[in-house]
């Protein structure tokens, strides 16, 4: 989304649509930065739930969360080891998600089976947007069932999930060949 069409009104009351469906405890689909993807404000159980059976995913796998800066997910990273900390935030905004040890900031249905959460600051710019918008992180989970490949742009969304998703909001990915890299971020580990 370039920076021109991010002011306009209709791109602006597209942000805010979106938002209140998710304050609503909808779910929104959107692009990132490889693919489309499904977000929901990962407070709302119902919500999560719903995106669990969009996908047909297994809630034990977690989900991860994405956000427009560091400071949302202050208190996870708090609990790093400085080193490590300053690794993450340096690879932010980016392509760069983390997992990150966690008991009791993020609810556990996002966690799932662990004790950590994946984390990541986009630097897509819609993406960020609409972070800001909602004023949270957001879930944020390949816009999919379990074992299609990942909608690259919103007519493939739309076939998989039709109305059974709440909002579509129009933008184009941010190029990424591959979903971005996740990374334990204890030990530097790629894990995908």
């Amino acid at each position: 989304m370039s920076t021109a069409t991010s002011s306009t009104p209709s791109s602006q009351y597209r942000l805010r649509r979106a938002a209140d469906v998710l304050w609503s405890g909808g779910v929104v689909c959107h692009p990132t930065e490889a693919v489309w993807g499904l977000a929901c404000l990962p407070g709302q159980l119902t919500a999560v739930q719903r995106i669990w059976d969009l996908k047909q995913r297994d809630p034990a796998k977690g989900l991860i969360l994405v956000s427009d800066s560091a400071e949302r997910f202050a208190p996870l990273l708090e609990g790093l080891p400085a080193e490590a900390r300053e690794h993450v935030l340096a690879s932010w905004p980016g392509p760069n998600t983390w997992v990150i040890p966690d008991l009791d900031f993020i609810p556990v249905w996002i966690r799932g089976r662990f004790s950590s959460v994946a984390v990541r600051v986009s630097d897509h710019k819609l993406t960020r947007a609409l972070c800001r918008a909602a004023d949270s992180f957001l879930v944020s989970t390949s816009g999919n069932p379990a074992g299609a490949e990942p909608a690259v742009n919103q007519a493939q969304a739309q076939r998989y999930f039709a109305g059974d998703v709440d909002y579509y909001l129009p933008g184009a990915t941010g190029g990424l060949q591959q979903p971005t890299t996740i990374r334990d971020a204890l030990t530097g580990q790629v894990l995908r």
